[in-house]
């Protein structure tokens, strides 16, 4: 490991303590030549499946682009990044553990369009007008006429 302080790579490991998901390995270190300290962390490489996308394209799973869509719907609402990480860091396990070499994209955002909803409306909605691009007003209404119902039939229940 190369120190960020003076570049050498003679440094030795002070201190491993496991994070609190238990999935990475913090470590503290101490460079050999400077003798300043800095930390690292390990993380296990893990494979994710191709996203086939609309067109046919393939890409890589990006966790960043699921959170950025997100952290954009959910922009001046009561979610904190915190919130959607961890719901991204669930996507990835969940994927994972289908074992699948491949997915299309709509099974992910279909996953995080019903846990927006579950979330907040307003959040939903962005998402939805993006994700289900809808190509007029009459679409968008329908959409919010669909959440009124569910909520009018939940206050009745």
């Amino acid at each position: 490991m190369k120190c960020p302080f003076c570049g050498e790579m003679d440094n030795r490991v002070i201190d491993s303590r496991m994070s609190k998901d238990g999935r990475s390995i913090r470590r503290r270190r101490e460079c050999n030549h400077c003798s300043k300290r800095f930390t690292t962390y390990e993380k296990l490489e893990e494979i994710l499946p191709m996203v086939i996308k609309k067109d046919g394209r393939r890409e890589q799973f990006s966790r960043e682009k699921i959170i950025e869509g997100m952290r954009k719907a959910c922009q001046k609402r009561p979610i904190s990044i915190e919130k959607i990480e961890e719901f991204v860091d669930s996507l990835e396990v969940y994927f994972q553990e289908q074992g699948k070499k491949e997915i299309e994209s709509r099974e992910i955002g279909e996953k995080v369009i019903s846990t927006l909803r579950e979330w907040d409306e307003v959040a939903y909605v962005r998402f939805a007008s993006v994700y289900r691009q809808f190509r007029d007003i009459n679409e968008f209404m329908a959409e919010l006429q669909e959440i009124l119902n569910s909520r009018k039939s939940q206050k009745e229940q």
